[in-house]
């Protein structure tokens, strides 16, 4: 076994991490007989000699042992070896082989597109291994096979023909089901293929006897021909589910657990494992998750799926739709109301796992969350986390740090959910938490939006700030009470706020400064007595330090004296962008008290910086009420950043009647179905919420527009 091995000079080659002397060591550890010493060597092998995704001349190297270990059936877990081929090899090549065709060798760029293109080479000129692996007497293989065979074997006629053949004969459910989505892949990778096989998954949507084939056959069917979808899509998979719910159980037969390993692969087995239990039908979610994607921007057939799966008897359907919803919700705008009170009556469920994905979902939807309120309101009255979920928190005093914030709970998200939504009843649950030894940062975050109740709130704030160490975590610990002292305007704890600026240690002070600012600008006249220190900060290095600064004088005595020199002296040419936008941020807010500075604004408006043109323009627009210049500026940057959206928004809602030529592009954007700033892969924690600001301000605009002012 890997014949040659010694032979290969590995020093001399190189993987993520240096040179690559240790691959020998770890191509044999796949070949042990040791649970621990395969799984330790096939993170060594995904950690460096593949590491995210890339191949190096180490990888290329492997190959061949690769795919000797494939081919011997004495090695054990010979399944983890083929998707490791097939992630090595199963690259899609069509633009990296556009790319090397116009590099030049000695680009540094050549190289990484030439290993892909040598691996993909490499692996289809031995494929021929794959061929024998949908009969091996391992599962594991067989559940592997499929899919290397349709991305790596350079003849996917035969191959299809291998898989549809071998479908008929095969017994274990997901294999089966990993025999129908290769079909699937050799369909979308090869257009030639495409009809025939289409037509044949048609067919065995309908035929087979077994629902969950017939439900993978249907989502493959709806991957390869997203146009061909019925119209009748809902009731068929719904009917589906509901045959696999009465049909399905999975047997654990004793012994065949693994026991657990102290690797990375091993964790992520363990938390397949967790996720899969207790279900019969857990591969119902991949299917599931792979028609969405067909169906795409068929909104109200997703969310009729979706409310069909949350009403079912079975949890991990219900739980699977929650995954789902995410997804959908995340991306696409649509009446998500049904939706969002079905998963909020997933939080009384029995099973832990359930109620956590429910609770998860409903602290990203702030606004949208508030059909779940009453749910939330009843699950945080009981203890939100649940038989075994954590209860309720130690009160004050009963261990924990000072001053600190403390991660998930049951109750935490549940409360935060409610808070989001902007539900007062969080009000007298969020004095309780900050009863408490330890208070998640987000709770503080989000009492912006509680309104005057929230003034309750601030004495407990107060008293938090006042014990916070003036260290080197200072900011990490005082920003979120400053913020949440701003938000619900809690003036009497300017002496605290004070501590904090005066005390704020040389790690991120600028940052501590600019935090305490903001809260003192918030609190306007009350603030009197932080006169002297905000004056004096006025002169800062800092431009953020200094044009805050500028903010909260004039909001705490309106004196223009001090505050436009102050600002002025940020908007120089060729001050940093950030500077520039600090500066104008803060003449924004002060409106048109601060005309004289206009004509230091409109050099902003040809920035080459995109945020400082935005900035500039908008400052402009409030300090002088110029349309002509401002308008257009901020209709470029609607069009060039999706990002910008909201702020340029704002800005059209109060112009009102002044921008009836943004019209069009308000309606265009309120009749979108996509939310602007959804990203395929990626996610921010308040994506959802800032879409729906900008539905909400693009409607006060357009009404504004079409009434010609209030």
């Amino acid at each position: 076994m890997l014949t040659g091995i010694e032979e290969v000079d590995w020093a001399s080659l190189g993987h993520a991490y240096g040179p690559a002397d240790d691959v020998p060591e770890l191509l044999r550890g796949l070949a042990s007989a040791d649970l621990a010493e395969r799984e330790t060597a096939l993170d060594g092998m995904y950690g460096a000699v593949h590491h995210q995704g890339d191949v190096y001349d180490s990888t290329l190297a492997c190959i061949p042992f690769l795919l000797e270990l494939v081919a011997d059936p004495a090695v054990q877990d010979r399944g983890s070896i083929v998707e490791l081929l097939t992630s090595i090899g199963g690259i899609e090549l069509d633009d990296d082989e556009e790319l090397l065709d116009a590099l030049d060798p000695d680009d540094e760029e050549f190289i990484p597109a030439a290993n892909y293109a040598m691996a993909a080479a490499a692996i289809a000129a031995g494929a021929d291994v794959f061929l024998g692996l949908v009969s091996d007497a391992d599962p594991e293989v067989r559940l592997a096979a499929p899919c290397a065979l349709a991305s790596l074997h350079p003849e996917p006629a035969t191959v299809l023909t291998l898989l549809r053949e071998r479908l008929t004969v095969e017994r274990d459910t997901e294999v089966r089901l990993a025999l129908v989505a290769a079909v699937g892949r050799i369909a979308l990778r090869h257009a030639a293929l495409r009809t025939e096989t289409v037509e044949w998954l048609g067919w065995l949507a309908r035929a087979a006897q077994d629902p969950g084939l017939r439900l993978a056959a249907l989502a493959q069917q709806a991957r390869c021909a997203p146009a061909e979808i019925p119209d009748d899509i809902v009731p068929w998979v719904t009917g589906l589910l509901e045959e696999i719910r009465t049909s399905a159980h999975r047997p654990v037969s004793p012994g065949t657990e693994r026991a657990a390993t102290p690797t990375l692969i091993g964790q992520v087995r363990e938390l397949l494992e967790e996720h899969a239990a207790g279900r019969p039908a857990p591969w119902t979610e991949e299917l599931l998750r792979t028609l969405h994607a067909a169906l795409d921007d068929r909104v109200d057939d997703r969310i009729a799926l979706i409310l069909a799966q949350l009403r079912s008897p079975d949890w991990g359907q219900r739980s699977d739709a929650i995954w789902l919803c995410g997804g959908l919700i995340r991306i696409w705008r649509g009446r998500y109301e049904e939706v969002v009170r079905l998963v909020g009556a997933q939080l009384h469920d029995p099973e832990p796992r359930l109620r956590e994905a429910a609770a998860s979902l409903l602290e990203r939807l702030f606004e949208l969350g508030a059909p779940a309120a009453d749910a939330l309101v009843d699950r945080l009255a009981t203890g939100a986390g649940g038989p075994g979920g954590g209860g309720t928190a130690p009160r004050r005093g009963q261990g924990g740090g000072q001053g600190g914030f403390v991660g998930r709970s049951g109750r935490d998200a549940a409360l935060l959910a409610l808070a989001r939504a902007g539900d007062t009843r969080a009000v007298p649950l969020l004095a309780r938490a900050l009863e408490e030894p330890k208070v998640r940062r987000e709770l503080l975050y989000a009492m912006d939006g509680l309104g005057p109740s929230a003034a309750m709130l601030a004495p407990l704030l107060r008293r938090r700030l006042a014990e916070v160490e003036l260290d080197e975590r200072l900011y990490d610990r005082a920003a979120p009470l400053l913020y949440a002292l701003a938000a619900v305007r809690g003036n009497q704890a300017v002496p605290e706020v004070l501590r904090v600026l005066r005390g704020a240690p040389p790690n991120r002070r600028d940052w501590v400064r600019e935090a305490a600012l903001r809260t003192l600008a918030a609190f306007g006249p009350a603030a009197s007595d932080a006169l002297p220190d905000i004056r004096r900060l006025l002169a800062a290095e800092s431009a953020t330090v200094s044009t805050t600064a500028a903010r909260a004088l004039w909001a705490a005595e309106g004196d223009l004296g001090e505050v436009l020199p102050a600002l002025e002296r940020w908007l120089r040419p060729g001050a940093p962008g950030a500077d520039l936008c600090a500066a104008a941020q803060a003449l924004g807010e002060i409106g048109p008290a601060a005309a004289a500075l206009a004509p230091a604004l409109r050099p902003g408006l040809a920035s080459r910086d995109l945020w400082v043109r935005v900035r500039s323009a908008a400052a402009l627009w409030r300090v002088s009420g110029d349309t002509a210049a401002t308008l257009p500026v901020l209709l470029a940057a609607w069009e060039e950043n999706r990002h910008a959206r909201v702020d340029v928004a704002e800005c059209l809602a109060e112009m009102g009647p002044a921008a009836s030529e943004a019209q069009l592009v308000i309606l265009t954007e309120l009749t979108r179905r996509r939310r602007h700033n959804a990203r395929e892969g990626a996610s921010g924690s308040h994506d959802i919420h800032l879409d729906e600001k900008l539905l909400t301000v693009c409607r006060a605009a357009l009404a504004r527009m079409e009434r010609g002012g209030f």
